[in-house]
């Protein structure tokens, strides 16, 4: 039997938190993570951060992303960032990919981001030998950011999952 948590009411949000879960169109997953209002804050901070000011190239990111959110059937995560994917202009090749994990479709810099973030979700790290095949795509900045939003999407895929967190129903306001 699955537990279904329910959606904190936004009425019952302190003013500042529910300004920053409806400026984000009241999402589950931003409506779900105010059962932890302290950390809630810092987490929506993370998310925008991760998005707007990542050092990636737009479909880079959402290639990772997607990959992490099919490593851990994260429906949630897939059904958002297909979206987002598309609209960065992610090839349905590089879709695919993030997927099945086969690189086939992908440019060289492609396949080894997906090799990368299965590494890393497969090992916890990177080799020194890995971490020069990755600097030979990426700077060390881009190194960095890859690595925080795999483990950022990570945490997120973690937390939608637990809480069963679906794209039923957003934005109304409940």
């Amino acid at each position: 039997m699955t537990t279904t948590f329910p959606y904190p009411h936004l009425d019952t949000l302190s003013p500042q938190l529910r300004e920053a879960v409806t400026s984000r169109a009241s999402m589950n997953v931003y409506r779900m993570i105010t059962h932890t209002p302290g950390l809630a804050p810092s987490f929506l901070t993370m998310a925008n951060d991760v998005l707007q000011y990542n050092s990636l190239p737009p479909s880079w990111r959402e290639l990772v992303i997607l990959r992490v959110g099919y490593r851990y059937q994260a429906d949630y995560e897939i059904h958002h960032h297909l979206n987002i994917a598309r609209g960065v202009g992610l090839s349905d090749d590089a879709i695919a990919a993030a997927a099945s994990g086969s690189s086939h479709g992908l440019s060289d810099q492609e396949a080894a981001l997906l090799r990368l973030t299965d590494l890393l979700l497969d090992t916890h790290t990177l080799s020194d030998d890995q971490r020069a095949e990755a600097l030979k795509t990426l700077t060390v900045n881009q190194l960095a950011d890859f690595i925080l939003t795999v483990g950022f999407y990570q945490l997120v895929c973690n937390f939608l999952n637990a809480f069963g967190v679906t794209p039923e129903g957003e934005g109304t306001g409940v």
